[in-house]
């Protein structure tokens, strides 16, 4: 039997233990990596059980050769061996398994296990260490994977879409030329006076926001994936009648010839933080982009209504898990104006907690100077919020 197939059989007989034994669990350090797709090394099994259930998990393996229990300085353990492989169940003593925010479900050859997040590594782990380079390459393989996927679904008939939803390029250009400021009302005050401001919208889409930005005095430039997009923009600033500059590139991919560090503005804006599975490299994207003293304003959807919050009509409930940590496949939002239902695409998707992304801009180097949360204006959601704004300056 190879070591893989070794570990796989260490692995569903120590699950099915304790799921006879009725014993949650959470499998710590490398397996729990490799099983979620991270390339590490992994020679043995570490797993923590519910403190209160530690006395009755020791009964259950004691038909492979328990060690006795020992302590340490943190939780009490004990060792075995399954398949040759060596395994470790720890007990961290008060601390709950089941609602560990960094504890996720994952299937692997049709078992399902229970498993620490990478996140969990990343906050824990010195950058040097080698586990946390293997993460990092993790994510930015799940990201230019997700990427692909974004890019196919964004070409499958976005500019129809665009077309259904808003209408023909000179319609939209005639509304942008009446009123641009309305198109950028949900940004306020902070955009300021963007009379011979660079500015540059990433994952910038149908590039009305950017559009409106050169009516009122920018040079704009927008980053998107999609090609469709990019000809949807084009069309509209033609009609309205500015220079509108479009790079069809994954943001996380673009030229180093834009990086000058001469932009006044970084926009982003509704919909887009999700499409990323690690903030970092987008807010080392944003800060090289900027010029000194230039501002990100980001915003987006707020996560208690992405994340927590279900409604209809003036009910609300709790029915997700603010803390998850899970990609989510979901439509592509564009969908719903699509007339073929055939044409409906998928992306995956991270939701990010606030405190996550507040995180993320500010380690990257950037001061936030204001964290705006605005509310629902639905009366049925008096109350809730709808989106968040961040304002930040890189130094």
């Amino acid at each position: 039997m190879g070591e893989t197939n070794k570990m796989m059989a260490a692995l569903r007989d120590v699950s099915n233990a304790l799921e006879q034994a009725n014993s949650r669990y959470c499998l710590l350090e490398e397996a729990a990596l490799w099983l979620q797709g991270v390339d590490v090394p992994v020679h043995s099994l570490v797993l923590a059980v519910q403190w209160d259930t530690f006395t009755y998990t020791y009964k259950a393996f004691e038909a492979f050769n328990t060690t006795a229990i020992e302590k340490e300085k943190h939780f009490d353990f004990f060792t075995f061996h399954s398949q040759q492989i060596k395994v470790e169940v720890r007990c961290y003593y008060n601390t709950v398994i089941a609602t560990d925010p960094d504890r996720l479900a994952v299937e692997k050859q049709g078992t399902l296990f229970w498993v620490k997040s990478p996140d969990y590594y990343l906050r824990h782990l010195d950058h040097k260490d080698e586990r946390y380079q293997a993460i990092k390459a993790y994510l930015q393989r799940v990201q230019s994977e997700n990427s692909q996927v974004a890019k196919q679904a964004w070409t499958q008939g976005t500019y129809q879409a665009w077309l259904e939803r808003f209408g023909p390029p000179e319609a939209v250009a005639q509304g942008l030329i009446e009123h641009p400021f309305t198109k950028l009302s949900s940004l306020g005050s902070w955009l300021g006076d963007l009379r011979g401001k660079k500015v540059i919208n990433l994952l910038g889409s149908h590039g009305t926001k950017a559009i409106a930005m050169a009516l009122l005095g920018a040079t704009a430039t927008v980053v998107d994936i999609s090609e469709e997009n990019a000809r949807y923009a084009q069309e509209v600033a033609q009609a309205v009648g500015v220079d509108l500059e479009y790079i069809v590139s994954d943001v996380l991919s673009l030229p180093e010839a834009i990086f000058n560090g001469d932009y006044d503005l970084v926009l982003m804006e509704l919909g887009i933080l999700h499409y990323f599975v690690d903030l970092e490299p987008l807010v080392k994207v944003v800060t090289r982009l900027l010029k000194q003293g230039g501002r990100l304003i980001l915003q987006d959807f707020h996560p208690v209504s992405t994340k927590l919050i279900s409604s209809k009509g003036r009910k609300h409930k709790v029915t997700g898990n603010y803390f998850s940590k899970e990609l989510i496949r979901t439509e592509v939002a564009f969908t719903k104006f699509l007339t073929d239902e055939s044409e409906t695409a998928y992306v995956y998707e991270r939701q990010w907690t606030m405190g996550e992304v507040v995180t993320a801009v500010g380690q990257g180097g950037l001061f936030i100077q204001q964290l705006d949360e605005q509310p629902n204006i639905k009366i049925n959601d008096i109350g809730l919020p709808k989106i968040f704004t961040i304002i930040a300056e890189k130094l």
